[in-house]
């Protein structure tokens, strides 16, 4: 039986990730908080920002700012989505994700 958390993104009890996607305090966070539908939105988010930004995984500041962005897509303020969204895939499914803040400079 899948694990179940209720997404601090969603704000619905969903299918939760099968092991936290990063070590430390913050992928544990994920791993306790986020469910897949909501990761599955950040791995799509992160792929905008890093072409939007043209950010390189193999600099340090892209990195820390790709963590930044992160968190305050999950956990900052207004990160919930908006009453009424259902995930993907289900009738009446919406899209979305809070604006990202300035990227790092190369």
């Amino acid at each position: 039986m899948a694990r179940l958390v209720q997404c601090a993104k969603i704000g619905q009890e969903l299918e939760g990730l099968e092991s936290p996607p990063y070590h430390g305090e913050l992928g544990q966070r994920i791993f306790e908080n986020i469910s897949q539908d909501g990761w599955d939105m950040w791995m799509q988010y992160s792929v905008v920002l890093i072409n939007h930004y043209g950010l390189s995984l193999g600099d340090p500041q892209s990195r820390d700012f790709l963590m930044q962005q992160m968190e305050e897509f999950f956990f900052g303020e207004g990160a919930q989505m908006p009453e009424g969204w259902t995930p993907e895939g289900t009738p009446g499914a919406g899209k979305g994700a809070p604006a990202g803040k300035g990227a790092p400079r190369k």
